[in-house]
């Protein structure tokens, strides 16, 4: 299976001071599933270590996406895609609403997500909730 990553995983992982650190790295250690994201949260996840860790997160950040740790899916309809789904759910920045475009995408309703309130309300297209993990 799939499951789309929320930059908020990535942070907690690489940052041993994030309340949630010890959850993400769990999370990492027992997931086997092809982690996917988008162009849109690496920017994200990018400027956020930056601040956080400065260039030793950067540079922990970039192996582990040279490594493969997440694979990063955009598409000829994405932003149109993503738009759509921020219009209707305003709430939402670009960043989450490209990880909700790109579920169907992958096919996979499993999202890994500490940011609970943005997650719950949207609903795959068959009307089902998604998956939230960790």
């Amino acid at each position: 299976m799939t499951v789309v990553v929320d930059t908020n995983v990535v942070l907690a992982a690489l940052d041993p001071h994030d309340e949630e650190h010890a959850r993400a790295l769990a999370w990492y250690d027992l997931v086997d599933e092809d982690l996917v994201t988008t162009p849109l949260a690496v920017a994200e996840m990018d400027y956020l270590v930056a601040r956080r860790s400065g260039r030793p997160g950067t540079q922990l950040l970039m192996t582990d996406l040279e490594a493969g740790a997440l694979q990063v899916r955009w598409w000829a309809t994405a932003m149109i895609e993503t738009l759509a789904i921020a219009r209707r759910w305003p709430e939402l920045g670009l960043t989450d609403a490209s990880l909700l475009a790109l579920a169907p995408v992958v096919r996979t309703d499993r999202i890994a997500t500490f940011d609970r309130r943005h997650f719950d309300a949207p609903r795959t297209a068959d009307g089902d909730h998604f998956t939230l993990l960790p």
